[in-house]
């Protein structure tokens, strides 16, 4: 089985992972979004005027490991079988860290799921956050780990 990723035009093609065996496969992605501790004390104490900040960015995050192949042109459409946001929050440096986990019993892997999920959700903090504050960063968005399929298990260090 060939896993070229062009044709014979060299045009990019989906990589043909059709003879491949599911197995059950796990993706953790983890984005940061640093701002005020004074805007991160308002999203945790509930006074932000567009609502329940984590609440919203989970669900953002959940719809978009499943829409992943919406926005990723060469990934493959996959049955998520399990989509979850956690935030850990520092108040006192106002960082927050955004950590999507994906599932699937699937041909290929869900690390762009996992990443995709991370990065929408943190996205979505910034969305319910530009009126009290335009500074926040977005950064370090990561595979943190992945499992299944042929290459195992990666678990990134540090």
């Amino acid at each position: 089985m060939s896993f070229n990723h062009f044709d014979e035009r060299g045009q990019a093609v989906m990589v043909d992972v059709s003879g491949k065996t599911p197995t059950m496969r796990t993706a953790v992605a983890r984005a940061t979004v640093t701002m005020k501790p004074a805007t991160l004390a308002a999203i945790i104490e509930g006074r932000m005027t567009k609502g329940d900040v984590f609440a919203v960015a989970r669900l953002a995050g959940i719809a978009a490991a499943k829409k992943t192949p919406d926005l990723i042109p060469l990934s493959h459409p996959l049955a998520v079988h399990h989509a979850a946001i956690e935030f850990r929050t520092e108040p006192d440096s106002g960082r927050v860290e955004i950590e999507a986990t994906v599932k699937a019993f699937e041909r290929t892997g869900v690390e762009m799921e996992a990443m995709t999920a991370a990065a929408v959700a943190a996205l979505t903090v910034y969305d319910m956050c530009k009126g009290t504050e335009k500074g926040i960063v977005i950064g370090e968005l990561c595979l943190q780990y992945k499992e299944g399929g042929k290459s195992g298990i990666y678990r990134r260090e540090g």
